[in-house]
Protein backbone atom coordinates (compact mmCIF):
# COMPACT_ATOMS: atom_id res chain seq x y z
CA UNK A 1 0.00 0.00 0.00
CA UNK A 2 1.16 3.69 -1.26
CA UNK A 3 2.13 5.66 2.00
CA UNK A 4 2.13 9.47 1.65
CA UNK A 5 4.28 9.33 4.39
CA UNK A 6 7.27 8.05 2.20
CA UNK A 7 7.14 11.19 0.00
CA UNK A 8 6.16 14.03 1.88
CA UNK A 9 9.40 14.57 3.54
CA UNK A 10 11.49 14.67 0.14
CA UNK A 11 8.98 16.16 -1.72
CA UNK A 12 8.50 19.25 0.65
CA UNK A 13 12.49 19.36 1.25
CA UNK A 14 13.18 19.29 -3.00
CA UNK A 15 10.40 21.62 -3.52
CA UNK A 16 10.99 24.48 -1.03
CA UNK A 17 14.92 24.19 -1.49
CA UNK A 18 14.99 23.81 -5.40
CA UNK A 19 12.58 27.08 -5.26
CA UNK A 20 14.44 28.96 -3.12
CA UNK A 21 17.90 27.73 -4.93
CA UNK A 22 16.70 28.68 -8.33
CA UNK A 23 15.11 32.07 -6.63
CA UNK A 24 18.04 33.04 -4.52
CA UNK A 25 20.86 32.50 -7.46
CA UNK A 26 19.25 34.27 -10.28
CA UNK A 27 18.47 37.35 -8.15
CA UNK A 28 22.38 36.86 -7.48
CA UNK A 29 22.91 37.17 -11.35
CA UNK A 30 24.14 33.73 -10.98
CA UNK A 31 24.22 31.73 -15.14
CA UNK A 32 22.30 29.14 -15.90
CA UNK A 33 25.36 26.41 -15.44
CA UNK A 34 26.02 27.81 -11.40
CA UNK A 35 22.12 27.34 -10.86
CA UNK A 36 21.84 23.68 -12.49
CA UNK A 37 24.53 23.35 -10.53
CA UNK A 38 23.56 24.03 -7.54
CA UNK A 39 20.30 22.25 -8.15
CA UNK A 40 22.13 18.85 -8.92
CA UNK A 41 24.60 19.45 -5.90
CA UNK A 42 21.48 19.22 -3.55
CA UNK A 43 19.77 16.58 -5.28
CA UNK A 44 22.41 14.34 -4.69
CA UNK A 45 25.19 15.56 -1.80
CA UNK A 46 22.28 17.46 0.59
CA UNK A 47 19.73 14.30 -0.32
CA UNK A 48 22.24 11.74 0.58
CA UNK A 49 22.84 13.55 3.83
CA UNK A 50 19.71 14.13 4.71
CA UNK A 51 18.31 10.30 3.63
CA UNK A 52 21.23 8.73 6.00
CA UNK A 53 20.26 11.28 8.75
CA UNK A 54 16.63 9.97 8.19
CA UNK A 55 17.44 6.18 8.00
CA UNK A 56 20.24 6.71 11.81
CA UNK A 57 16.99 8.33 13.18
CA UNK A 58 14.60 5.34 12.02
CA UNK A 59 17.31 2.89 13.44
CA UNK A 60 17.29 4.73 16.67
CA UNK A 61 13.89 4.73 17.31
CA UNK A 62 14.39 1.00 17.07
CA UNK A 63 12.08 0.68 13.59
CA UNK A 64 11.94 -2.30 10.94
CA UNK A 65 14.99 -2.48 9.10
CA UNK A 66 13.30 -2.76 5.88
CA UNK A 67 10.59 -0.42 6.55
CA UNK A 68 13.40 2.10 7.40
CA UNK A 69 14.99 1.39 4.15
CA UNK A 70 11.97 1.50 2.18
CA UNK A 71 10.93 4.92 3.91
CA UNK A 72 14.89 6.08 3.51
CA UNK A 73 15.21 5.27 -0.07
CA UNK A 74 11.60 6.65 -0.83
CA UNK A 75 12.74 9.96 0.51
CA UNK A 76 15.96 9.86 -1.73
CA UNK A 77 14.13 8.87 -5.06
CA UNK A 78 11.33 11.32 -4.20
CA UNK A 79 14.38 14.21 -3.87
CA UNK A 80 15.70 13.49 -6.43
CA UNK A 81 13.38 13.28 -9.26
CA UNK A 82 11.75 16.26 -7.96
CA UNK A 83 15.57 17.99 -7.91
CA UNK A 84 15.98 17.09 -11.41
CA UNK A 85 12.41 18.26 -12.83
CA UNK A 86 13.75 21.81 -11.66
CA UNK A 87 17.35 21.47 -12.89
CA UNK A 88 15.17 20.53 -16.24
CA UNK A 89 13.05 23.76 -15.63
CA UNK A 90 16.09 25.67 -15.94
CA UNK A 91 17.56 23.88 -18.81
CA UNK A 92 14.88 24.11 -21.00
CA UNK A 93 13.02 27.43 -20.35
CA UNK A 94 14.73 31.03 -21.27
CA UNK A 95 16.69 32.20 -17.48
CA UNK A 96 14.43 35.26 -17.34
CA UNK A 97 11.69 33.00 -17.03
CA UNK A 98 12.73 29.74 -15.35
CA UNK A 99 12.75 31.43 -12.12
CA UNK A 100 8.81 32.25 -12.06
CA UNK A 101 8.38 28.77 -13.94
CA UNK A 102 9.96 26.65 -11.22
CA UNK A 103 7.93 29.03 -8.36
CA UNK A 104 4.90 28.04 -10.30
CA UNK A 105 6.30 24.36 -10.55
CA UNK A 106 6.92 24.22 -6.84
CA UNK A 107 3.77 25.67 -5.49
CA UNK A 108 1.64 23.13 -7.32
CA UNK A 109 3.61 20.56 -6.18
CA UNK A 110 3.69 21.95 -2.66
CA UNK A 111 -0.14 22.55 -2.75
CA UNK A 112 -0.57 18.23 -4.02
CA UNK A 113 1.47 17.41 -1.29
CA UNK A 114 -0.59 19.37 1.35
CA UNK A 115 -3.66 18.56 -0.57
CA UNK A 116 -3.27 15.17 0.00
CA UNK A 117 -2.00 14.79 3.68
CA UNK A 118 -4.24 16.92 4.57
CA UNK A 119 -6.85 14.87 2.93
CA UNK A 120 -5.55 11.43 4.66
CA UNK A 121 -5.38 13.31 8.16
CA UNK A 122 -9.49 14.82 7.33
CA UNK A 123 -8.02 18.42 8.15
CA UNK A 124 -9.84 20.78 5.89
CA UNK A 125 -7.03 20.88 2.76
CA UNK A 126 -7.16 24.56 1.95
CA UNK A 127 -6.44 25.85 5.41
CA UNK A 128 -3.72 23.90 5.00
CA UNK A 129 -2.53 24.21 1.40
CA UNK A 130 -2.43 28.34 1.91
CA UNK A 131 -0.39 27.83 5.34
CA UNK A 132 2.07 25.62 3.60
CA UNK A 133 2.48 28.14 0.68
CA UNK A 134 2.81 30.80 3.00
CA UNK A 135 5.30 29.54 4.49
CA UNK A 136 7.20 28.49 1.38
CA UNK A 137 6.75 32.22 -0.62
CA UNK A 138 8.52 33.29 3.07
CA UNK A 139 11.59 30.95 2.15
CA UNK A 140 11.76 32.03 -1.38
CA UNK A 141 11.51 35.94 -0.31
CA UNK A 142 13.93 35.19 2.00
CA UNK A 143 16.26 33.34 -0.53
CA UNK A 144 15.69 36.27 -3.43
CA UNK A 145 16.78 38.97 -0.65
CA UNK A 146 20.05 37.64 0.33
CA UNK A 147 20.75 36.28 -3.35
CA UNK A 148 20.10 40.23 -4.11
CA UNK A 149 21.94 41.36 -1.45
CA UNK A 150 24.92 38.99 -2.42
CA UNK A 151 24.98 39.93 -5.84
CA UNK A 152 25.15 43.74 -5.06
CA UNK A 153 28.06 43.28 -2.20
CA UNK A 154 30.23 41.29 -4.20
CA UNK A 155 30.17 42.85 -7.76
Amino acid sequence: MFKMSRIVYGGTAAVVASTALISGLYAANSTRTAIVSALLIAALADNLADALSIHVFQESEHRDKEEAFTRTMTNFGTRLLLCISFALLVVLVPLVYATKVAIVWGMLLLAALTYLVARERKVKPMLEVIKHLLVASAVIIVSMAIGRWIGTVLR
